[in-house]
């Protein structure tokens, strides 16, 4: 074991880490062991059960997801690290926002983490900076950085380390900043000292449970990912659900339900980044406008944004269902003409979208 040089503070070290953190825009950051097997039994009942729909890298990487030290050998602690991601400048009724946005059929409605620069390039790149500046004091450190980019458990190490607690929507809570952050980790080959988790503070609320459109979170801190609007309209590439598809209402990327009704996220905290601004056209904007996108257009739109990932075909046929609910509220000739002229050329997945939305 790399223990930390005796001639160095530990305490000191990871108040240093924390000051060189917050100078690369971290909100937060804290240290996990890595010995999660009581956190096994869960993640194989929730694969077993077929919870993680089509995402088959899941059940691929197996138990290694619970076991840092396995995915990167010679892992003693895995630093965790949380970056706020509101756009800034966002005023204290942004939550009221979103819900009239919601409320707007023919407005297409995107998740607010995707609205700006891919997080996944934000978070690497920063994480990277601060294993690099950790290693100049420490000397020579082997580590490895993870966003949302490997099979890791990033709310089960973030709740062990105290960056907050795990919610019933199964996203990380943290009292003064909700749950509107990314989560990022390094797995590290030092024994920094493990800092404390914190308790639970969701009590018998169950509003995130109750407002889920399809019913996706079947159980306290158990989300069936076949039901969830993020999994059908990012992860899933092949037709959403015919009984699914009035539940998306005009949700194309992402859904912020179970967040926007939580009460800690009154406490959430703007980013200090730029990177999270709202680029054009990702907000407010009409789903008549987006089907008028080419293939072109959509790419060169989304350069650097967490929306490309999921392609042009993937793209039109969520706009399809979306301007399918619009059109079920009320008949629009823009909106009808939109899909009529993406219809030219789509694909067979596109197009039997296209067709419903028409109906």
């Amino acid at each position: 074991m790399q223990e930390v040089p005796s001639t160095v503070d530990a305490a000191a070290l990871l108040n240093r880490l924390r000051g060189w953190a917050r100078e690369l825009g971290f909100s937060q950051i804290a240290v996990a062991d890595v010995d999660l097997r009581s956190a096994e039994p869960g993640l194989q009942a929730w694969l077993d059960a077929g919870h993680h729909g089509r995402m088959h890298y899941m059940a691929a990487h197996g138990m290694k997801r619970a076991r840092p030290a396995e995915l990167v050998p010679g892992t003693l602690r895995v630093v965790t690290a949380r970056m706020d991601y509101l756009p800034a400048g966002t005023e204290p009724g942004w939550r009221e926002v979103e819900w009239a946005g919601l409320g707007e059929p023919r407005q297409a409605q995107i998740s607010i983490y995707a609205r700006g620069r891919d997080y996944h390039k934000v978070l690497r790149q920063r994480l990277q900076k601060l294993a690099e500046r950790l290693a100049a004091d420490v000397g020579p450190l082997g580590f490895r950085v993870f966003t949302d980019s490997a099979p890791v458990l990033e709310v089960e190490l973030a709740s062990r380390s105290g960056l907050g607690w795990r919610g019933k929507h199964t996203l990380t809570l943290h009292r003064d900043a909700g749950s509107m952050f990314f989560l990022g980790e390094i797995f590290i080959d030092l024994a920094l000292p493990v800092t404390e988790p914190v308790t639970s503070h969701c009590g018998e609320c169950r509003a995130c449970m109750d407002v889920c459109p399809t019913a996706a979170i079947i159980a306290p801190y158990r989300v069936d990912a076949r039901r969830c609007i993020s999994y059908l309209t990012i992860e899933h590439d092949g037709p959403i659900p015919v009984e699914l598809r009035p539940r998306l209402g005009n949700r194309i990327y992402g859904c912020d339900d179970c967040q926007l009704v939580c009460p800690w996220n009154k406490f959430a905290k703007p980013a200090v980044l730029a990177d999270f601004d709202v680029r054009p056209g990702m907000a407010g904007t009409s789903i008549a406008e987006l089907l008028g996108w080419s293939e072109a257009e959509f790419l060169r739109r989304t350069e650097g944004s967490a929306i490309r990932r999921i392609g042009f075909a993937r793209w039109q046929r969520n706009l399809a269902v979306a301007a399918g609910n619009a059109l079920r509220q009320r008949e629009d000739a823009a909106l009808r003409q939109a899909l009529t002229r993406a219809q030219a050329g789509a694909d067979e997945l596109v197009s039997e979208h296209i067709d419903w939305a028409l109906a």
